[in-house]
C-alpha cells in the first residue's frame, strides 16, 4: 500500500485524535453539572478520528499544479512561526491572567501582526467575543474559564 499525501495526514490526524482522545478521558467529572467538562473535548477527539478516516480513505488526486502551490514561502514560513509563538503565549498566559484578558490581547495583537488595519473593528471584536464566549460557558453551560486576575 502506497502512502499517499492524505493517507499520511490521515495517519498523523487519527494518531493526535487517539492522544488528544485519551487526555480528555482523564479530565474530571463534577457532579451537579448540566453538561461536564468533558463533553467537547471527547467530541472533538472522536471528529478528528472520524475525519482522519476520511482523509484516510480518500482518493488522493493531485496534478503537479496543485503540488507547486503546496510550497510555502519562507516569508509566510515565518508570520505561520510567530502565530504559533502567540499561541504558546496565550495558553502560557490563560491561567495567571485568566480567559478575558488573555483572549482581548491575543485576539487584538494576532489580528495587528496579521494586517488588520481597521482598529475600531480589531477593538470591537477583540473586546466583544471573549466577553460573550466568557459569559455563554459561565452562565449557560456553567463551565468555568480561567478567571485569572479579574474578580468575575
Amino acid at each position: 500500500m502506497k502512502l499517499t499525501t492524505n493517507r499520511k495526514l490521515g495517519l498523523f490526524v487519527i494518531s493526535f485524535a487517539a492522544v488528544y482522545l485519551i487526555l480528555s478521558y482523564q479530565l474530571p467529572s463534577y457532579a451537579y453539572t448540566l453538561i461536564d467538562a468533558d463533553v467537547v473535548p471527547k467530541f472533538l477527539g472522536w471528529l478528528l478520528v472520524f475525519l482522519g478516516i476520511l482523509l484516510f480513505i480518500s482518493k488522493d488526486h493531485e496534478t503537479a499544479e496543485q503540488k507547486a502551490q503546496r510550497n510555502i514561502p519562507k516569508k509566510e514560513v515565518a508570520v505561520l512561526l510567530a502565530v504559533v509563538a502567540f499561541i504558546f503565549l496565550y495558553i502560557f498566559l490563560l491561567e495567571i491572567i485568566g480567559f478575558v484578558i488573555t483572549t482581548v490581547l491575543f485576539l487584538f495583537f494576532c489580528s495587528r501582526f496579521l494586517g488588520y488595519q481597521n482598529m475600531k473593528a480589531n477593538i470591537l471584536v477583540s473586546v466583544l467575543f471573549p466577553i460573550t464566549i466568557y459569559t455563554l460557558f459561565t452562565y449557560l453551560l456553567q463551565i468555568s474559564l480561567p478567571q485569572g486576575i479579574l474578580p468575575l
